[in-house]
Order: C-alpha cells, then structure tokens, then sequence
C-alpha cells in the first residue's frame, strides 16, 4: 500500500494549528500597562497653550504652541527665568515688539465660556495700557480687535467683540489690585467667563478678586472668521505711538487659553502646581 505523504502533512499541519489555536484561546489575556492618561486629550479644553520652556536659542521655537505644534509667525520676546523654568521677557518701551500667532488653534470656534490663564511678572506701575495679550481681527470694530486685556494704570480692562458687535469692558480696579500685581514678582492672573450664568470672574494667585456679570449675554460668541491672530504681549493695534499697538513691558509664562470655564480648585491646581 502506498503510503500519502502529502497527505500526511496537511493532515498533521491541520492538528498542529488547531492546538495552537486552542493554546492561544485558553492563554490569559497580557495585562494593559498602567500608562497615563493625556491630560488634555486631541479636542480637549486646553486649545492654546505656551510654556516657554522649550530649551533652544530659535526664538521660534521657544514660543511655540504645545497643543498643536503651531510656531509663531514671530516671536520678539527674549528668554528669561519663569515662574518655572524658563519665561518671555517683553520689551523695556512700547515699540511693537511681541509674539504674534496666525491664530488661537480652534479657540474662537469652540469656546462658549472660557478661562485665560497666565503668570506675569512686571516691575512697577505699568507705562500706560500694557496688553498681556490680544486677538487681533478684521470685524471692522474700531479697536481692530475681538478680545484684548490691558494692564492700564490702575485698572485692569478685558474687552470682548462678540459676533454681533457686542463690546462690554470689564474692569476690576479694587484698592491695592495694581500694585499687588506690579511688585516685580510673579502672580497668576485666570480670567474665567462661564456662560451658564453670564459671569465673568477674575482670580489672582488662585484667590477671586471679583465677578462681573455680562447680563443674559450666554455664549461668549466670537466670529472665529473674523480673528485675524492672536498676539502675546500686545494690543491689536498697528499704528506706532497708539495706545491699542502697546506692549507688555513685563514677563510671562505658561500662557494657556481653554475654552471652557475652569472651576476654582483647577485654578488654583494651576498655582499650586506653578503651571
């Protein structure tokens, strides 16, 4: 009798796959590594958002954008020590020197409430309006911008254009603010608007200075067709020797814009943490 040897191949291929099958089956599932969770996942809160940390001489990419790898179209700060690490040092008179960015990443199109949250450092009272930051834009609104937020003698003034060609100022100049601000230390400034109750509320070092109410107003509502950029350290104007093209003459760092409306302890986990 003639004895098939191609078929006893297949036929001993065919056990060996099917007990290697049924090994795998009963073997125990490999447990999952214990990884961290992204703190702000891809469509997160945090939609902007610059340490400037990074450790290079290319002043590109030391303001670069660690959400979504958007460098600055330019960057004039100068590197200086941060409340951690390494923070930008704005210049000494106002002479249209900042960090400009095409855009705030999403933030105009997703914020309905929102936090801007930032570390500054300024030696003495301010040299007229100062601007930590602004968004400049082409809404034909007469500042030339949709957001802005001053330093301005004794007061602090944050602007919001909304799509409709709202434009509340909102003004916090309690007793003692300014100069507590202005000490040549570094303060955590958090500008909170949440739109389920209108409120805008305005924290330093973690602790509320106060709220101011923008009546029945609900979604923040910025025509993100209409944001022409965002700039770090100046106002939105283009114009030498105009108060609305003014600098910021101080430092800052970790500069973040989330669109939503952190509570307090997030904030203060922000202090806490020098974040």
């Amino acid at each position: 009798m003639k004895i098939n040897i191609s078929m006893i191949k297949k036929a001993f291929g065919i056990v060996f796959v099917s007990i290697a099958f049924i090994g795998c089956q009963e073997m125990d599932k490999p447990a999952l590594g214990n990884y961290p969770k992204d703190l702000n996942p891809v469509g997160g809160a945090l939609k902007f958002f610059v340490p400037f940390d990074d450790n290079t001489t290319d002043p590109l990419k030391f303001a670069v954008d660690n959400i979504r790898a958007k460098f600055p179209n330019d960057n004039q700060f100068t590197q200086t020590d941060g409340i951690t690490g390494k923070g930008a040092q704005g210049p000494t008179d106002h002479i249209q020197k900042y960090i400009a960015f095409s855009k705030p990443n999403d933030f105009a199109t997703e914020a309905e409430s929102f936090t801007i949250a930032f570390w500054e450092k300024h030696n003495g009272a301010t040299k007229g309006a100062e601007y930590p930051f602004s968004l400049p834009s082409s809404n034909g609104h007469w500042s030339g911008g949709t957001m802005m937020l001053m330093f301005d003698g004794s007061e602090i003034k944050f602007v919001i254009v909304d799509k409709n060609m709202n434009d509340p100022w909102f003004i916090w100049n309690e007793s003692g603010l300014m100069a507590s601000l202005t000490d040549n230390q570094w303060h955590h400034c958090a500008f909170v608007y949440d739109a389920t109750t209108s409120a805008f509320t305005f924290y330093k070092d973690g602790v509320v200075v106060s709220t101011k109410m923008w009546t029945d107003h609900g979604n923040v509502n910025l025509d993100d067709s209409k944001v022409a950029g965002l700039r770090i350290g100046s106002g939105p104007g283009n114009t030498p020797n105009d108060w609305l093209s003014n600098n910021w003459l101080g430092s800052l760092d970790q500069f973040r814009m989330y669109a939503t409306a952190l509570t307090a302890t997030e904030i203060n986990q922000l202090v806490t943490g020098k974040l």
